[in-house]
């Protein structure tokens, strides 16, 4: 009985054993990544694989980015989904490739399942050179280089000079304008005058031979109404009749005009019978026509004789109006000479930008900060521990790090921002037995995706510094999202790497995309770097 007991335990517990082994190799065979390929030539493209094992309800989700550096991410495919058993299996690919030759290691990748971390191995994928046989192809003399005809574009500058053009005809159509007007202005008569001349010219006219009454009744009326408008009551040409006579006999009872009921009364009757002839196609002889013509202009000789002449109180008026256009007339000169000025500059500019191009003129009189810090004075400075000695446009400001980043010994210095035109930041920390490179990097990386960064491309080589000092030089492009806005601006980056005195060094350098002065100032500043040893 002992005997058989005995041997149920020893069964039970091999099968436990088996069991468990099962599980832990299954849970180890979740998460694999393979490559079709473990060489490859400059510039071909290698697949990765990451093949996952889960339960249909699992979530997964693959790596993201260019997470592959040193190997660069060229596509992404969908995930192909296969049954085994009763699980499935997710196999994620993706296309990378070098553009230099080497051996690199591909990192692991992280892949999230659900709320658990796994990742997969690391792989070494060997970038070969294209071996060219110069003994089996023949050798040609350099050709010399032919120029290549371009479309037919319009240059920058004809948009400017088309531009002064335009102004310099707005301009000169402004002026005549105002010319003519102020001739048509000193040709114009008086009112009595200007009313003795369409008088003249009604009798020159012979419409009464033509017997067109109601034109002539117009024009007699239009004659002494406009007369009226200009001298007596303004709003003469648009009143009624009953309208313009009652203003009138207003006007002579508060003794602003002198005039006779009789004067009146004639004025009144040559109205009425106008808006007949006019309106109710009454038909006055001949005779009465000429009679209304000599009457309305003695009633034009009353209306100016009863005119009083200007008190004092009113020549002050007039002098405080001759004032106004004297104001007006010195207004206008400004204005000219505002114009004048516009087409000058405006001339001139359009000289600089098709003489000197328009990214000169922008630099040069616009302004660019870039420009700006890389002609301003430098400062050169010593950061850290261990000592990072650089030269930079403005010093770089310390910055007080969280008490985790404290404890490890991490210093960081810092100058603009990673939206403006130029970014430095310069971190040491102490390099200890669990320190990786790649660790600190990804920091770099986590920091800019955190403030916006996408489609993050990285290349690496290495440099040395002033006094010899070696280090990894990571750099690339990136697209940055703006807070404000959906526009992404395009930025490169640099990322040195050096590891002296028992410590790590790190500087990081962004600048938009483009801008050849960031560009340089980038340069000057890995130039300039130089390190010192603990040990000296």
């Amino acid at each position: 009985m002992n005997e058989l007991q005995f041997n149920k335990t020893t069964i039970f517990r091999c099968l436990l054993f088996f069991s468990m082994a099962f599980s832990a190799q299954l849970t180890a065979q979740e998460v694999s990544a393979t490559l079709d390929t473990a060489s490859m030539r400059i510039g071909e493209q290698i697949r990765y694989s990451i093949s996952v094992e889960t339960d249909s309800t699992d979530l997964v989700v693959f790596p993201e980015g260019q997470t592959f550096s040193p190997l660069e991410m060229v596509e992404f495919f969908a995930a192909d989904t296969s049954r085994v058993q009763d699980r499935f299996r997710l196999i994620k690919e993706y296309a990378l490739t070098q553009w230099d030759s080497g051996s690199y290691t591909i990192p692991r990748q992280r892949v999230n399942i659900n709320d658990n971390i796994y990742y997969t191995d690391s792989l070494l994928v060997e970038v070969g050179t294209v071996v060219v046989d110069t003994t089996k192809q023949k050798m040609y003399p350099i050709k010399p280089s032919v120029e290549v005809p371009s479309g037919f574009s319009v240059p920058e500058w004809a948009w400017w000079v088309l531009a002064v053009l335009l102004l310099g005809l707005l301009g000169a159509y402004l002026f005549f304008r105002r010319r003519k007007k102020k001739a048509e202005a000193a040709k114009k008569l008086p009112p009595y005058e200007q009313a003795i001349f369409e008088l003249q010219q009604l009798d020159n006219s012979h419409l009464l031979e033509k017997r067109e009454i109601k034109e002539y009744y117009s024009q007699l009326s239009a004659a002494v109404r406009r007369y009226l408008d200009g001298e007596v009551f303004d709003h003469a040409m648009e009143s009624t009749t009953g309208e313009l006579i009652l203003y009138l006999e207003h006007e002579r009872q508060t003794g602003h005009l002198n005039l006779s009921d009789e004067t009146i009364k004639r004025l009144k009757t040559i109205l009425e019978r106008a808006d007949l002839a006019k309106f109710a196609n009454s038909r006055p002889d001949v005779i009465t026509a000429k009679e209304d013509r000599s009457s309305v202009e003695s009633v034009i000789n009353d209306t100016k004789a009863s005119i009083p002449q200007p008190s004092e109180e009113d020549l002050l008026k007039d002098q405080q109006y001759r004032e106004r256009l004297e104001r007006k007339k010195k207004v206008r000169k400004i204005v000219i000479g505002v114009i004048v000025f516009v087409l000058i500059f405006s001339g001139a500019t359009a000289y600089i930008i098709s003489t000197q191009g328009f990214d000169y003129f922008r630099d040069t009189y616009l302004g660019n900060e870039s420009k700006e810090l890389l002609e301003g004075e430098w400062i050169r400075s010593e950061y850290g521990s261990p000592a990072v000695t650089v030269t930079t446009p403005e010093v770089l400001v310390r910055v007080v790090n969280d008490s985790t980043a404290r404890a490890a010994g991490k210093e960081t210095f810092r100058a603009g921002s990673v939206e403006g035109n130029l970014y430095v930041d310069l971190n040491t920390r102490p390099a200890g037995q669990d320190f990786k490179l790649e660790s600190a990097v990804e920091e770099v990386y986590a920091y800019l995706e955190k403030r916006g960064a996408r489609n993050i491309i990285t290349k690496q080589e290495e440099i040395a510094t002033l006094n010899g000092a070696k280090g990894l030089k990571i750099f690339g492009t990136m697209g940055m999202e703006m807070e404000d806005s959906d526009k992404i601006l395009q930025k490169e980056y640099a990322i040195l790497n050096f590891g002296e005195g028992g410590g790590y060094q790190q500087i990081v350098v962004i600048y938009n995309e483009g801008d050849s002065f960031a560009e340089e100032i980038s340069e000057r500043i890995t130039a300039s770097v130089e390190l010192r040893n603990a040990e000296n």
